[in-house]
Order: C-alpha cells, then structure tokens, then sequence
C-alpha cells in the first residue's frame, strides 16, 4: 500500500484531516480511531507493513485515546512494541463495538446509523466513518469479521440490528447492553490500590502530601508508595506485588540532581505489560527530559502541588473513573 497525501498512513483510506510539520504528519483518521501523529520514518515503514500490524497499532492508538491521549504519537519504537503484541480476544472485541456505540449515543434507545463499504474504493461520508469507527474499535478487517461480531452481540441481546441485508444499517445499544458495559468496568479490576511510583526525595515530600495522596483519594481510591508500606519481603517482589494488585499506576518523572529514576520507569513498564492503566506526570522543568520511549504518552505537567493535585484528579476521573472511595 503507497498512502497518499491527505490520505491515512495506516490504511490508504481518506483522512478528514492531514497536516504536515517537517517530517510529521497529524492526521485525522476514521479508519485509525481518530487523531495521531506520525513520524517520517514510521509512515515509511508502514507502505510495506502487514495486515496484523495495522489492526493492532489502531487498537494501540484506540487505548492510547482511552488512557488520555488524544493524538498519540507513532515512531519507529511504537511499530515495534505493537508488531510483538498478540491480537484482541474476540470477547474483547465485540466488546469494543458496544463501548464505541455507547460514545456514538447520546440518548437512550439512539440508533447508530453506518455504512458497509467494499473498502477503500467507495464514497467517503459520515456513515462511512462510523463504519470505519467500529473496525477500528473492534480489531475487523471488513465487513466479513464485523458482521460476525454484530451478530454475536445482537444474539446475546446486547444490541438491536436493522437493515442487515442492506449497505445502510442502524445498531441500538439495549438495556442488557448498556448493563454489560457496566458490569465490565466494575470487575475489571475490583481493587481501589493504586500504586506511585515516583522518586522519594525530600523536595517531593509537599507534591506526595498535597498533590498525588489527596487526587487520588479524592478519586475514591487508595494510594500506595512503597516505601511507606511495612513488608519483610525483598523490595523488587514487593513492588511486583502491589503493581499487580493494583487499579492503576501513577508514575511520576520528576527526578533529582542524581538524573532520571529508573525505577520509575521500570515500574510504568512492568503495569503497561500487564495492560494495568498508567497515568504520567512531570513537574514542568523536567518534562524536556523525559526519555523518548514515554514521551509519546500524554503527560500530566505540573508546576505546584495544588495544580498536580487538580490536573491528576481530574484525569482520574476522566479515564479511570471514580473509585468506591469517593
């Protein structure tokens, strides 16, 4: 595949939007999910990749979205992570169709209008884009693999399908539907931990009190620094430990004069491995030090423990959600 200008980089299909700056592109892709920016060497890569990595860096790019980063970044390093991932389960997948009907409705009982299209030669409007929309949430090629997983969600009673012989069709979410959305993101993960990782310097001290301890907890979970938690065990398995019982991971990349703290992002790797949610920080004069392989993600800069404090608790609730603390 040879995209071409104002075309999406990862599938060849038209781009509502396509800017360039230098040899970064920022495109606007219904076929990728919506925004992203895209490096030169990258998009290069990309004409020659295979059909697996193109779904699975759309699903990287739908969970970049989802985690707060509304036009992540694709370098060389990102192709690289996703071409060693595995594929979405089909449950997991059928599920991303009800979560991207569920944003597409603004009222109970809307119905979700599309269009099936023989990609990518055909007319480009907005029912084609919410086509597009579901692949993209679902891990599909096309209409084959999507139709069977609008059929399994209309079976078990979660949606409501009309026109299935025709091009043009409508999806409902019902009520058993919005109520598996629901039951997922209850048990997801039940625990209210959420583990910091961050560098324990004595300057850091009023950001721990004021800014990170007091969002999270105001989010209705429960922090958790490891080096305030009493255990006999050896430190490294204890930091496995809580990162795995935990409902995400705040890591912090402000450092010392001694540089960056491994340990930190160490500790953001080992929970994104785990699919475990990490939200990034960094007090605003260190963010240009920030390595590249995390600088793609969407960072919380901040200046003062009390701005730390509403940016985290606000991100929390927008991409976590509120904890049972609350």
């Amino acid at each position: 595949m040879n995209p071409t200008s104002n075309t999406c980089p990862i599938w060849g299909t038209p781009a509502h939007h396509f800017a360039r700056d230098g040899d970064r592109v920022r495109v606007e892709s219904p076929r990728a999910g919506g925004e992203y920016v895209v490096s030169g060497t990258a998009k290069a890569l990309l004409e020659d990749a295979n059909e697996q990595l193109r779904l699975c860096l759309t699903t990287w790019l739908v969970k970049q979205r989802a985690l707060g980063d509304d036009c992540p970044s694709v370098l060389t390093d990102t192709l690289d992570e996703v071409e060693n991932s595995s594929g979405s389960a089909v449950v997991d997948r059928a599920d991303g169709i009800l979560g991207f009907l569920e944003a597409r409705t603004e009222t109970l009982g809307a119905q979700v209008e599309f269009r099936l299209q023989n990609w990518p030669q055909e007319r480009h409007d907005d029912l084609t884009a919410v086509y597009f929309g579901l692949l993209a949430h679902s891990e599909c090629i096309g209409e084959y693999d999507l139709n069977f997983l609008l059929d399994y969600l209309k079976k078990r009673g979660f949606i409501e399908r009309h026109g299935i012989n025709n091009r043009e069709q409508t999806c409902t979410l019902t009520v058993p539907g919005y109520s598996h959305l629901a039951e997922l993101r209850s048990v997801r993960s039940p625990s209210t931990r959420v583990f910091v990782a961050m560098w324990f310097g004595d300057s850091m001290d009023e950001a721990w009190r004021q800014g990170f301890k007091v969002a999270i907890e105001e989010a209705g979970y429960e922090p958790v620094r490891i080096d305030q938690k009493e255990h006999v065990n050896r430190i490294d398995d204890e930091i496995v430990a809580e990162i795995r019982r935990s409902r995400f991971l705040v890591a912090d990349f402000t450092h010392g004069p001694d540089g960056a703290r491994g340990g930190v992002y160490y500790e953001a790797g080992f929970a994104h491995g785990l699919n475990i949610p990490v939200i990034f920080c960094c007090q605003t004069d260190q963010i240009d030090s920030v390595h590249f392989d995390t600088r793609q993600y969407n960072h919380i800069v901040w200046k003062a423990p009390e701005d730390l404090r509403q940016k985290l608790r606000a991100r929390i609730s927008a991409v976590i959600g509120d904890g049972p603390n609350r």
